[in-house]
């Protein structure tokens, strides 16, 4: 099957991206700039499925799925819309949509949503044939029935298990065999109306794999999904009949207990905790243990939908991690806690509104050389830090937002601010600055994960008109770096621009050293947590001794943060690190040519 796919976009750049995802697949692509124009293609050469924009200038995406599914000729081509905005899902549904792909759009999920419905529009086009094919076959057996009859049988069998297997697609996980978010959605959505009516009760259990970054990363993918059917068939066999079970994305399941109370849910979530305990995932001679963390969270007349179903248990979920994995904690609004907690479901609505409102700030604070250097004075070397301006005018340091925006997936958003932020300041600035060697960026490795990132960044170099050398990303060692091929390409492509990487904390997580083995970084940033008292610890020596050392054979410098007295950066000078940076040199200062200047005249070795 070489399927012919229709692009309605009133943007080239959006239809140029979506043809080169859909490259992967063998399939022939139409494109169109409108909704009349796309009407007009469908028309003479219908396509297997259209991938539509909303916001369109004459016919908008609704009123152009609508005209397709009016045409009987046309009615059953899938439309998926493609739209930046959330409100627009359940009007495009409502037009007859069949799914919604989020801007910007994430490649991997374009592919499966793609695949998905072409799969199923071709088991739905056999599904047809058959039928015709079986009235025909009617009509010329009627008069030999009792030869016809078993055939019969067996043609009908098998349109049946096509019947059930587009039913089973639709709602189920096709990793770990069980439900699906949507099915999930539908039962859960059918519980609360119930209990709106009837005043009943059920429960619902979000189960969360802790360090289930640990089989991905050392065993690769494939064991991570082989894990995943594991976790799910042990769960399921735990279950009574009236339990509903599904995957709701990543490493979390849930568990829609009908007519169960609070008692009987903690009764099951003990007993599923208890089962992982026992439970043992083995791959290519590795064994792993299995530990869940639970929330529970009571279905009762005060919940309304789904979505503030999965509200309250993500909720639940962030406190249990916080206390310590391997727990079951239940959502109770009458505790100090949970109070505190809600509260903070505010910083969505307060970043949100501070980036539309420009209430983030730049401020910038300078590393320091700890050798004399060889071609006289280094330039500028710094930081750029992020900080958030509060009501009462005061500033927020990153360590109060930084958990929520990731939280909330709007680091991505607070990481382009900056980027666009420095480059845009040192563009215009360039010709009164003095010599600036570096500025450090941070980035989340959420951000690393967009396939447009390369794009923005790229667009604001050839934007400001500064030397791309200038720009160094520092990626926090902490980050979930999942796919480090992926990352690898990234760092490639940015370097391939003049830009350079740290690798920033260092030293913080298992993965450090396999990560300065495996991706192109050009120096790396030692986690504080070794410098604060470096000349009090011998194990923090020995561990700093050691970065420095591999650091050297690997052609990479060393910069040491927190550095607050004389007593360390003696140490960390006999250890033969490179770069300092801390309250000891210099205190941040908010982004200007006044800051830079003073920072030039000042000598900091």
């Amino acid at each position: 099957m070489n399927p012919k796919l229709l692009v309605v976009d009133d943007t080239p750049e959006n239809i140029d991206l979506l043809r080169q995802v859909l490259q992967a697949m063998d399939c022939k692509i139409l494109v169109a700039n409108s909704g009349e124009r796309a009407l007009d293609i469908i028309a003479r050469n219908p396509p297997e499925l259209v991938l539509l924009d909303v916001m369109m200038p004459g016919l908008d995406g609704f009123e152009t799925c609508r005209r397709i599914k009016a045409s009987p000729s046309t009615a059953d081509i899938p439309v998926i819309f493609v739209t930046a905005r959330q409100d627009d899902i359940s009007q495009g549904f409502q037009a007859g949509g069949s799914d919604y792909i989020i801007k910007p759009i994430n490649a991997d999920e374009v592919l499966a949503r793609v695949r998905h419905h072409l799969e199923r529009l071709q088991l739905m086009n056999q599904l047809r044939a058959l039928n015709e094919e079986l009235e025909t076959k009617v009509r010329e057996r009627t008069a030999r029935l009792a030869v016809a009859n078993r055939q019969l049988r067996e043609e009908v069998n098998e349109r049946r298990f096509m019947q059930d297997r587009l039913r089973y697609l639709a709602e189920h996980d096709f990793i770990t065999r069980v439900y699906n978010r949507n099915a999930l959605d539908a039962h859960a959505t059918e519980v609360i109306e119930r209990i709106q009516r009837e005043r009943g009760q059920a429960i619902c259990l979000l189960l969360d794999i802790d360090h289930f970054r640990l089989v991905n990363e050392t065993c690769g993918c494939i064991a991570g999904d082989e894990m995943l059917r594991e976790v799910g068939e042990m769960v399921a066999n735990t279950l009574d009949a009236t339990d509903f079970l599904a995957r709701l994305g990543g490493d979390r399941f849930a568990v829609v207990g009908d007519h169960r109370n609070r008692e009987s849910g903690m009764a099951l979530a003990r007993l599923i905790q208890q089962q992982s305990e026992a439970f043992r995932f083995y791959w290519e001679g590795r064994q792993f243990e299995l530990t869940l963390t639970i929330a529970l969270v009571d279905i009762d007349e005060h919940v309304t939908s789904f979505d503030q179903l999965l509200m309250m248990a993500d909720e639940v979920m962030y406190l249990a991690k916080r206390q310590g994995r391997k727990s079951i904690r239940c959502y109770d609004e009458n505790t100090r806690d949970q109070t505190a907690h809600r509260s903070t479901m505010n910083w969505a609505l307060t970043l949100v509104d501070a980036l539309k409102l420009d209430q983030f700030q730049v401020h910038v604070q300078q590393i320091a050389p700890l050798a004399q250097p060889t071609d006289g004075h280094p330039g500028l070397k710094m930081e750029a830090l992020v900080r958030l301006v509060g009501q009462a005018g005061g500033l927020l340091y990153p360590d109060a937002f930084i958990p929520a925006a990731e939280r909330f997936h709007l680091i991505s958003r607070i990481d382009r601010w900056v980027i666009q932020q420095v480059m845009q300041f040192l563009g215009r600035e360039q010709s009164q600055l003095p010599s600036i060697q570096s500025v450090a960026v941070n980035l989340s490795a959420v951000s690393v994960r967009e396939p447009d990132l390369t794009h923005f960044i790229a667009a604001q170099l050839e934007r400001s008109g500064i030397d791309p050398r200038v720009i160094v990303f520092e990626i926090t060692e902490t980050e979930n770096i999942v796919n480090v091929e992926a990352t690898r390409q990234f760092m490639q492509t940015i370097k391939a621009l003049g830009c350079r990487f740290a690798l920033d904390d260092f030293g913080s997580g298992f993965a450090s050293f396999n990560y300065l083995r495996e991706l192109p970084f050009d120096l790396v940033k030692i986690d504080g947590v070794f410098i604060r008292d470096l000349d009090k610890s011998d194990t923090h020596e020995s561990m700093v001794r050691s970065i420095v050392e591999i650091a050297a054979k690997m052609q990479v410098e060393v910069v040491a943060e927190f550095v607050e007295h004389q007593g360390i950066v003696d140490k960390l000078q006999q250890l033969g690190v490179h770069w300092a940076q801390g309250y000891y040199y210099h205190k941040p200062q908010l982004l200007s040519v006044k800051a830079l200047s003073q920072m030039a005249a000042s000598d900091l070795r």
